[in-house]
């Protein structure tokens, strides 16, 4: 799933405004312009597009989870992963954390999406990566997962 998109989709779900967007990046120890915001919300195709790097999407989601939680112990230092692909698997894993989802809320978001999945589907999601029974998220999982977000927590 394209990163741009990602960004889009939980900015719209959760109705974030583009000021609290930078706040949410500062909070993560990234500076943000609102130019360079722009190019993050840009549509590929459209004038401006600049593809969003993993870098940037993770601390969108380590302020997320600062705003929502909390700094984490004594320091408040972003958490990116040291890794060279942030998975949808972590995307996924930093949204449950953010906003504080148990089992039963995750099953509870993809009914909303039309998708019906087990606890144990959803426990292997979120394994260690080379457990046996690790499972990888795909785009239409996550993709409907956001569209679940957006069911519940944005009134239309």
């Amino acid at each position: 799933m394209d990163r741009n998109d990602i960004l889009r989709r939980i900015r719209y779900a959760l109705n974030i405004t583009d000021l609290k967007v930078i706040e949410l990046f500062a909070l993560a120890g990234r500076t943000m312009e609102r130019s360079e915001l722009e190019t993050c919300f840009s549509k590929e195709g459209e004038e401006g597009y600049v593809e969003c790097s993993d870098e940037v999407l993770g601390c969108f989601l380590d302020g997320l989870i600062i705003w929502k939680r909390g700094p984490r112990g004594e320091t408040s230092e972003a958490t990116v992963l040291p890794k060279d692909r942030l998975s949808n698997n972590d995307i996924l894993k930093r949204l449950r954390i953010a906003l504080e989802l148990r089992d039963e809320d995750l099953i509870a978001i993809m009914g909303l999406a039309g998708v019906t999945v087990s606890k144990p589907e959803l426990s292997a999601l979120f394994r260690k990566f080379g457990h046996p029974n690790w499972r990888i998220c795909g785009d239409q999982f996550l993709r409907n997962f956001l569209a679940g977000l957006t069911s519940k927590y944005r009134v239309v």
